[in-house]
């Protein structure tokens, strides 16, 4: 399992979160507050709260992407043994790629909040 379906699965795992992210970015730009929303409504003088709102959804989305593709993934191959390293190193991996893991999964809840309801809250 940890040398076929867990590798297969993290794939789409990681192929999903970049394309998430970069759907998002192209959203922004399309409806045209990616430069307000990036700054979190400080060029405006926060006089926009929904820039601020959707920014804040927009950067833990980054985090997201980046704990993603810079820690979990690269902590999964060693966990799995995709990576040569001793058993040491194996359960120290396994252990940073589940906080990272956790991080994701609590970051989502406000994430998500943030992102609805500035449209639900804003119109």
């Amino acid at each position: 399992i940890s040398k076929v379906i867990a590798p297969e699965a993290l794939f789409w795992f990681r192929w999903a979160a970049l394309s998430t992210w970069v759907m998002g970015v192209i959203l922004a730009i399309n409806r045209g507050y990616f430069v307000e929303a990036v700054t979190l409504g400080a060029l405006e003088g926060f006089q926009v709260p929904q820039h601020s709102f959707i920014g804040v959804g927009m950067w833990l989305g980054t985090v997201m992407f980046i704990n993603v593709w810079a820690f979990i993934w690269p902590n999964q191959k060693i966990a799995l043994g995709l990576v040569e390293a001793d058993a040491d190193a194996k359960a120290k991996a396994g252990r940073t790629a589940m906080l990272f893991s956790r991080t994701n999964t609590l970051l989502s809840i406000p994430m998500l909040v943030t992102m609805t309801m500035s449209q639900t809250i804003f119109g």
